[in-house]
Order: C-alpha cells, then sequence, then structure tokens
C-alpha cells in the first residue's frame, strides 16, 4: 500500500527531529523503497504496521534504524577525481610543508559511509607522501549509522565496489581475496579511528584539523543547520587548514569566513585570512 500524505509527512518530522534531515515533498518513492525492506527485515507485514510502531515508541531503537535506512550511503572509491587531484598535488604538499617541523597530521572524513572516501585517502597518503609514517597522523572517519560504522571497519567491498574507482594496481597492493570479497588490508583498516557521529547532534573532542572531508552531506541540512554545522568546523580547523564539500556544495551565503581556492573544480575552502591569524593567536 503507498504511503499517504500524513504517512509522509510523518516520516519527514522525525527525519528532522532525529537526525536534521531534510525530505522534500514529492520522495514518497524514496521513503517506501528504503522502509519496505526495513519493515520485512523487522517483521512487520506492511510499511504502515512500522510507522503504528514507530509512533508506539517515540524514542526506540527502531527510529535508529529508520534514519539509518533512509541516510543516503551512496560513495566509491576516489569520487570525484579532481577533489583527489587537488589533494594530491596542492592541498597535502602544503599540509606537509606547514607541519613539517611538528611532524603531526589529523584528518577527519565526515559522513563516510561504508569506508571508501576514508581509505581512498589513506592510500593516497600511503602512495604519494612516503614520509608520513614517521608521522603522528590521526585518520578519523564518523558516520551517523552503525551499520555503514561497522561495514567501513570491516573494509570488505564487493567487485562491483572496488571495480569503482579503485586503481588496479591499488587493489593488488592493498586488498587481499576473502571468497566473493575483497579486504583492504589490516594495517590500513587499523590506520583508521571510526566514531558514529550525528552532524547535526553534539560532536566528541576532536584534535584540531589539518584536513576534513565533509561532502556530499550538508546538502541534506537546512540552511539553519548547516550554518551550525560549518561554525563547528570553522572551531576546529587549524590555520592554513582544508575543508572539502561535495561538488554541489558551497559555504556561500552561509559563512563568509570561509574563502574558495582555486583546484579544477573542486569544492575546497580555507579559512580567511582573519581567521587564520585569530586560530594563530589562540
Amino acid at each position: 500500500m503507498a504511503l499517504t500524505t500524513v504517512e509522509f509527512d510523518y516520516i519527514r518530522r522525525l527525519l528532522r527531529e532525529h537526525a536534521a534531515l531534510v525530505l522534500e515533498p514529492g520522495k514518497e518513492y524514496l521513503v517506501e523503497s528504503r522502509l519496505y525492506p526495513l519493515a520485512r527485515q523487522e517483521g512487520f507485514r506492511s510499511l504502515q504496521h512500522l510507522l503504528e510502531a514507530l509512533r508506539t515508541d517515540q524514542r526506540g531503537p527502531l527510529h535508529r534504524r529508520v534514519v539509518e535506512a533512509m541516510t543516503i550511503n551512496e560513495t566509491s572509491f576516489f569520487r570525484d577525481a579532481r577533489a583527489f587531484e587537488l589533494l594530491k598535488t596542492v592541498v597535502m604538499p602544503d599540509i606537509v610543508a606547514k607541519r613539517v617541523a611538528e611532524r603531526c597530521l589529523n584528518i577527519w572524513c565526515a559522513a563516510c559511509s561504508s569506508g571508501q572516501e576514508v581509505y581512498s585517502i589513506a592510500l593516497l597518503l600511503r602512495e604519494h607522501f612516503a614520509g608520513l609514517p614517521a608521522w603522528n597522523t590521526c585518520l578519523i572517519a564518523s558516520d551517523i549509522s552503525p551499520g555503514m560504522l561497522t561495514r567501513a571497519r570491516e573494509g570488505r567491498y564487493t567487485q562491483l565496489e572496488v571495480n569503482r574507482g579503485l586503481p588496479a594496481s591499488f587493489l593488488v597492493k592493498y586488498f587481499q581475496k576473502r571468497g566473493e570479497h575483497w579486504q583492504i588490508r589490516e594495517d590500513v583498516r587499523r590506520a583508521v579511528e571510526f566514531l558514529d557521529i550525528n552532524l547535526a547532534g553534539p560532536w566528541p573532542p576532536f584534535p584540531n584539523l589539518d584536513l576534513i572531508f565533509m561532502r556530499n552531506v550538508l546538502i541534506y541540512f537546512d540552511v539553519e543547520v548547516k550554518k551550525y554545522i560549518l561554525a563547528k568546523v570553522r572551531r576546529l580547523l587549524r590555520p592554513n587548514g582544508y575543508l572539502f564539500l561535495g561538488g554541489s556544495e558551497t559555504t556561500l551565503s552561509l559563512d563568509n569566513l570561509f574563502e574558495p581556492i582555486s583546484g579544477g573544480g573542486a569544492a575546497c575552502y580555507q579559512l580567511r585570512d582573519c581567521e587564520k591569524k585569530r586560530g594563530a593567536a589562540s
């Protein structure tokens, strides 16, 4: 049975309340495609029975599973080659030059989904910045979905997933065949700390960050939540640090203390000079 307007509006309110996610009108098909499988998995006879259970238990674990099912998990290795080219040729050389005295590097990959993005960063560092293993490097990845975090920690991918963006040389060098799947080497997995973080909620303590990847997630929030998140990002980012957003995302009209850097079409930002000086003085 198709969702009614009342049922669809209830899901929209639930997503906004629990995760600050904005679901636009006309997305009933998306709710049905994501929640019908969840309803069957949880033993409900229909999507409507799932919704009745949600209304009965206003703060139970079922709400978290609904939010998880509705979270967009599209990702791939080295997604948007322009961003990774900029990271390799401009951003990381600049960071390494500025941090060479302290030999410390802190990176956060937010909304990491099943892990391809953060592992892409880890492999790029290993391939092109050979001196970094001697540094004190902290590589953090986070997501709102416990299921995605479990997948990311395992680092296990299908043939289709490794075919999407992963260079063949990287597959041979850094992955091992495990039955029908490919698993990234244990030493690469151990180098990443995975955290459960709702970007619209409280954040755990972070070190000051040199690089933040927060791509293709701000588009799911309203303007006020975007401003809230960017203000928190700004307080974490070190002077001369970098923020990567998705290709369709921008800080324009949201936070004027960021400025874009030129980089072949990649959405990359730094703090403006006034904020850099303030951060250096604090």
